[in-house]
């Protein structure tokens, strides 16, 4: 349930490239990037051959204006090489960032003052162009979080207390969580929700149909797919090798139901048919007017 039968027949403008049209406030705005920029799979189809590792963000951000980097859920990232981020690219350029995993899988939310402030420091020399903070979770167990009932107040309190200097964006892969409690609570703090396509999750475009998806600033999604069933087909991300027109076409279509004004950050994984950039110029293509 994410928009009107008056929104509806409106067009959303997708921002996937530097030549896309002028962006219309009264339409959604999809923006749509990868899921990281740093793969030597991408030199050939996608940077030019011979590129540098140092070069691939700057050339990255002459197609998208924006992207998800997974790297800082495995460290905090050095204030330096953060600035290097916001030199190489572009004024209107955003970055979306995962919170690192000290806090959302190891802690879990619990006495982790000093890794948020630390995280945020880091992430400092961004300024403007921190597009949001993304607090991915994994599945919990029973011997973790007894149900949704404690993660939610678990949550909520973190949330009383975290003020980043841009939106947040909260994703669970407990599929059984995705009640409207769940969705309540977003809402209370505006906090974004993050779909995701998983092999672990119900499909995006039936999750937007079931739940009032539209709880914070924008709808962060989330392309991933089934990362150890596409590494028993490939090892290498420089080609398409799974078909994902029609669950495309699908998402396009509940996509191009949000109600005006939305905004819609879209992020796609190498995992999720072989070769993100790809899949983020083939969803572009199926929005009326590109």
């Amino acid at each position: 349930m994410i928009g009107s039968p008056q929104s509806a027949s409106k067009n959303p403008v997708v921002r996937c490239s530097l030549s896309s049209p002028p962006y219309n406030a009264d339409m959604p705005v999809i923006r749509i990037g990868t899921s990281g920029w740093s793969y030597r799979d991408w030199v050939g189809p996608f940077y030019p051959k011979g590129t540098r590792p140092s070069d691939y963000l700057r050339l990255y951000a002459e197609h998208f204006d924006i992207v998800e980097v997974d790297s800082t859920h495995y460290r905090t990232p050095l204030p330096s090489v953060v600035r290097g981020w916001a030199e190489k690219t572009p004024d209107d350029f955003r970055f979306a960032l995962k919170m690192v995993r000290t806090v959302t899988h190891e802690k879990v939310l619990l006495d982790c003052q000093a890794e948020c402030d630390e995280f945020l420091e880091a992430v400092g020399p961004l300024g403007p162009k921190l597009h949001s903070i993304l607090l991915q979770f994994g599945y919990f167990n029973r011997s973790v979080l007894m149900g949704l009932e404690p993660f939610l107040e678990r949550l909520g309190s973190f949330l009383e207390k975290f003020r980043p200097p841009c939106p947040v964006a909260v994703e669970i892969r407990n599929k059984g969580w995705l009640q409207p409690e769940f969705f309540d609570l977003l809402t209370r703090y505006h906090i974004a929700f993050a779909a995701c396509d998983h092999a672990w999750m119900p499909p995006i475009d039936r999750v937007l149909a079931e739940h009032n998806v539209a709880t914070g600033p924008f709808l962060f999604l989330r392309l991933i797919g089934d990362r150890k069933g596409m590494e028993q087909i490939t090892s290498s991300w420089d080609r398409q090798v799974v078909d994902r027109s029609e669950r495309l076409k699908s998402l396009a279509a509940a996509l191009g139901r949000l109600p005006a004004g939305m905004e819609v950050a879209a992020f796609v994984n190498n995992h999720y048919a072989g070769h993100a950039p790809a899949t983020c110029r083939q969803l572009g293509r199926l929005f009326p007017g590109r």
